[in-house]
């Protein structure tokens, strides 16, 4: 039983993980006015990354890590 919750979760952290690449290569194309995503994405991740580091090394270790659970199969 929780390896089909494990598995429901990857699922959806995959589809997840999809969406927000896929919204962020639209933002990308078409600026920051994509109607039917609704927030900027891309300003979203920056004021995330700059909370996290404020000289940047921690920022670059989070991008690091978003990076790689995206590559990761």
């Amino acid at each position: 039983m929780l390896d089909t919750i494990k598995s429901w979760l990857k699922q959806i952290t995959e589809v997840g993980l999809l969406l927000i690449a896929a919204a962020v290569v639209l933002e990308i194309i078409f600026g920051s006015a994509v109607p039917f995503i609704g927030v900027g994405i891309l300003d979203n991740i920056i004021a995330i990354t700059a909370k996290l580091g404020q000289d940047g090394l921690v920022g670059i270790i989070a991008i690091g890590i978003i990076v790689w659970l995206y590559l990761r199969k």
